[in-house]
């Protein structure tokens, strides 16, 4: 398994507010290789964990899952005030995967300024995924 440095992002997942799998791409070597039926349902039940959190959370108005850590990768989820849910992959170690989360919301809310984008629609368009890319990484 390829771990690069402690800051390594493996993947991103972009979901819509109704579960499903808008935008999904590999960054580095690492996480298991899936079909993509596979991330279809790994995000519906991502999203449906993420509801089921904060509706039996103790403190109301909670936000959901937000991490998910595990030995060897960690989940960061931030979900915007729309529903839309972005899930950073990364190494357990990456000291600060909210940062890159901001910068991916960043780049997301520039690209609903594209008139042939529809929201909450799957994202094909390789300028977005060269904008991602530069968001995931940092540079």
């Amino acid at each position: 398994m390829s771990m690069s440095g402690s800051q390594t992002s493996f993947g991103l997942w972009i979901i819509n507010k109704a579960g499903g799998l808008i935008y999904s791409r590999t960054y580095a070597d690492g996480l298991a290789q899936l079909n993509s039926n596979d991330y279809l349902i790994l995000a519906s039940t991502f999203h449906s964990i993420h509801a089921i959190a904060s509706r039996i959370s103790p403190v109301p108005g909670s936000s959901g899952v937000e991490t998910i850590e595990a030995e060897t990768f960690k989940m960061t989820c931030l979900q915007t005030p729309t529903g839309i849910k972005f899930v950073l992959l990364t190494t357990p170690s990456h000291p600060s995967p909210e940062t890159v989360l901001r910068r991916i919301y960043e780049t997301y809310a520039d690209h609903l300024k594209d008139p042939f984008y529809t929201v909450e629609m799957p994202i094909r368009s390789e300028t977005f995924d060269s904008k991602m890319q530069v968001a995931v990484r940092g540079a």
